[in-house]
């Protein structure tokens, strides 16, 4: 996007991803290229998949509950309301759930998110 614009979006209805949560798309235009921005909805007692995403930084803002972010070679470590989380591409990552509301966080990707930069690491 090189000027400016105003861009109405439409009200994108929840879906469930393989990943593990469920996602509604905030933002995910290929009319801007350089972000996306999704809500993530992860339920009580479960972690999502190892995964990684080619070539696009996620970060988590976590809005309400708790949880325990893994990413590469890190410990794990607990995370809540006002904890951001900077995951560099084709780093290893997953979620658990470890309260008991949902877990509901931010997932901004720069460059947007694609389906085919998404990798599931978990064997079949």
């Amino acid at each position: 996007m090189t000027r400016s614009s105003r861009i109405h979006h439409r009200t994108a209805a929840e879906y469930f991803f393989a990943e593990g949560c469920f996602i509604t798309e905030g933002w995910n235009s290929p009319h801007d290229a350089e972000v996306s921005v999704a809500r993530a909805r992860v339920e009580p007692g479960v972690t999502t998949c190892w995964h990684h995403l080619r070539g696009v930084t996620e970060r988590y803002l976590i809005l309400e509950g708790q949880g325990c972010v893994e990413m590469g070679e890190l410990p794990p470590e607990e995370v809540g309301p006002g904890a951001v989380v900077i995951i560099p591409p084709e780093t290893r990552q997953r979620i658990t759930h470890t309260g008991h509301a949902d877990l509901i966080f931010l997932a901004v990707y720069t460059p947007r998110f694609t389906p085919d930069g998404y990798k599931d690491l978990d064997p079949a």
